[in-house]
């Protein structure tokens, strides 16, 4: 059982802990990095996802960006402690944030088709991101019915 609330400054080293965990050396090399770059993440959409003795088990992060001239969320980084994957936690924290995003019309990440499909993101087209990113990794997914029609062109960070 988990407690899913929303991250605060208080979990901000450990979820940064769990990220630096889960993923490369470098990762803040990554081009969606510089897509976050002097922007704060959107807090209600940040979650946290905590065991029965308060130890972090999951973290997601959503950003905002402009694909065009368009808002959309940027989801991501998201990750489970590797001794909690398996659980479906990341699934979780995927569906609980999305059914917090009332307000924004689309939402977009970088990342596996195959996991990813599953709630409902498939391959962006004419939305690029700054390179190196594969653009089959390019994925988005609408949260209002026509969110993504007739959005095209280079994802930038919120305020530029």
């Amino acid at each position: 059982m988990y407690e899913l609330r929303q991250e605060t400054e208080a979990d901000m080293w450990e979820v940064e802990a769990l990220f630096d965990l889960c993923f490369a050396p470098g990762r803040e090399a990554l081009s969606s990095y510089r897509l976050r770059d002097g922007a704060k993440p959107v807090a209600d959409l940040s979650l946290v996802a905590r065991d029965e003795l308060g130890v972090l088990a999951g973290a997601v992060r959503y950003w905002p960006v402009r694909v065009g001239d368009a808002p959309a969320l940027l989801l991501g980084p998201i990750a489970v402690h590797p001794t909690r994957q398996g659980e479906g936690l990341g699934a979780l924290l995927v569906e609980e944030s999305l059914g917090r995003a009332a307000g924004w019309e689309r939402v977009m990440l970088v990342g596996d088709a195959p996991y990813y499909g599953r709630f409902g993101f498939t391959r962006l087209e004419g939305v690029e991101m700054p390179p190196p990113t594969n653009p089959d990794r390019v994925l988005g997914r609408e949260i209002v019915s026509g969110g993504w029609a007739g959005v095209a062109g280079r994802v930038r960070p919120w305020s530029a």
